[in-house]
């Protein structure tokens, strides 16, 4: 029954898919999502839980599986898919081509937005303060920045950067730096200080702001406790 019924709707969608409905379009979409299942009925539940498809698209995991009917996998298919239209549809956002903290807060505040995961991201400079690359790791650590060191250490030796700016995102809240996030600093500083590798910067990203540990002096300090240079009394590069 099933079958027939999607294979109708299929055809419907070739010969004018523009007379369809939303609700039958999101019927169609989610044939892929749910093999062996009648999803008109979800379709409209959604649509009644959302309210239009571009809300829907726009829905967290958790929101999407409040839904009757919405488990973990089809959940992430609809998130997904919302990913790719917002990526495709907007304006791609694009990288400062060197670094400096007034072109990095307004990008950063709009790579992050609406983000659900902790990340950290290292962008790697060359002697021109210019982004040579750029890597993104997941936080190993709920609420807190966490790379492990050896992946640190091994992004060095690979793109041998002269300078390195880190980054790392609150969900919520303020971006104010927490205790873990000063040992996270310190942590950075002696590994840059073991490749020679400056740290121009640690900045943290929230939705109420961005943070810098060099504007704030922070950096300065815990470079003059913790960074290899200071001790032998070297100047950085």
């Amino acid at each position: 029954m099933h079958e027939g019924h999607r294979k109708r709707m299929l055809e419907r969608l070739e010969r004018a898919e523009g007379s369809l409905e939303e609700h039958e379009l999101l019927e169609i979409l989610l044939f892929n999502a749910i093999p062996r299942k009648n999803t008109n009925e979800l379709a409209h539940r959604l649509l009644s839980a959302f309210g239009s498809l571009r809300s829907l698209f726009r829905a967290g995991m958790s929101e999407l599986k409040a839904v009757p009917g919405v488990g973990e996998s089809t959940a992430a298919y609809l998130k997904i898919v919302g990913m790719f239209l917002e990526r495709a549809g907007g304006k791609e956002l694009s990288l400062p081509s060197a670094f400096s903290f007034a072109a990095f807060s307004p990008y950063l505040r709009e790579r992050f937005r609406g983000a659900e995961e902790e990340y950290v991201e290292f962008y790697c400079l060359d002697g021109r303060e210019g982004i040579k690359a750029l890597r993104r790791f997941t936080s190993e650590k709920s609420f807190q920045a966490c790379v492990d060191p050896k992946e640190i250490s091994r992004l060095f030796v690979e793109v041998k950067p002269r300078a390195m700016v880190a980054v790392h995102n609150h969900i919520e809240g303020a971006a104010t730096p927490s205790r873990e996030d000063d040992d996270f600093t310190a942590q950075l500083e002696i590994l840059c200080s073991m490749h020679n590798v400056a740290l121009r910067d640690h900045i943290i990203c929230s939705p109420e702001g961005v943070y810098s540990y060099f504007l704030s002096g922070k950096l300065n300090e815990l470079s003059a406790r913790y960074s290899i240079a200071s001790v032998l009394g070297r100047e950085q590069p």
